[in-house]
């Protein structure tokens, strides 16, 4: 049964507010990836000024070559749709605050996992099984930069979409998800754009991902921060 709380219960349980870029502990050391694993064929990169730099891999101009390896539309959208990610070697955040920036090109679509216990080991196949996920077993909080998809950036994607209106298209975005046992709520740019008390029969930890969703996929995060809660 999915679980139904009132936006004007939510809004006065105690969740602290956006986070700011120096609050925290960093998850990303702006130097390597110390803590982190790429799951699938993502190239991930710090840049000299901490900046997180995901791009793929993959040799576009022989995959999209006349003639080339991909001779029906059916085995380019298998190869396009093959997603990766960038997963926490941690398995156990549970409630937390997470504080991160994200910038994607135009029809960029990427996104933040939590609580996926298949570490996206789904997505990365040829074609994805979209039954499995990390939206499916865990959660997903979407980034959305007019690709094609009707959940726009701030969704948690499957549950409630955030307004079309809160991110800064093609520029720098603030993202807040907060992570308690019986609530997620994001904020993108400070503003409360979705709620949602979550599926109970899905895990309440595991590990934080960051996704390139396509073949196409380029995606910058900066700034990425954690206050864990503890009981």
């Amino acid at each position: 049964m999915q679980l139904s709380i009132p936006l004007a219960v939510l809004a006065a349980l105690p969740l602290a507010g956006s986070l700011g870029a120096a609050d925290g502990v960093p998850l990303f050391n702006g130097k390597n990836l110390d803590g982190w694993e790429i799951i699938g064929d993502g190239q991930w990169t710090a840049m000299a000024d901490g900046t997180l730099l995901g791009q793929r891999i993959g040799d576009l101009r022989k995959q999209l070559a006349p003639g080339g390896p991909l001779p029906t539309a059916h085995d380019f959208k298998s190869w396009v749709d093959t997603q990766s990610w960038l997963y926490t070697r941690r398995n156990d955040f549970g409630e937390f605050d997470l504080h991160l920036e994200y910038w994607t090109k135009t029809t960029g679509n990427s996104g933040v996992s939590i609580r996926d216990t298949s570490r996206a080991r789904w997505a990365i196949i040829t074609p994805p099984d979209y039954t499995r996920t990390p939206s499916k077993i865990g959660y997903e909080i979407q980034i959305n930069n007019r690709f094609p998809d009707p959940h726009p950036s701030g969704s948690i994607y499957g549950f409630v979409d955030a307004p079309k209106d809160a991110q800064h298209d093609d520029d720098w975005n603030a993202l807040d998800i907060s992570s308690r046992n019986d609530l997620i709520r994001v904020r993108l740019n400070g503003r409360v754009v979705a709620e949602h008390g979550g599926d109970p029969k899905r895990s309440k930890t595991g590990p934080i991902g960051l996704q390139m969703h396509d073949q196409f996929s380029i995606i910058m995060f900066r700034n990425i921060r954690i206050v864990e809660v503890k009981h």
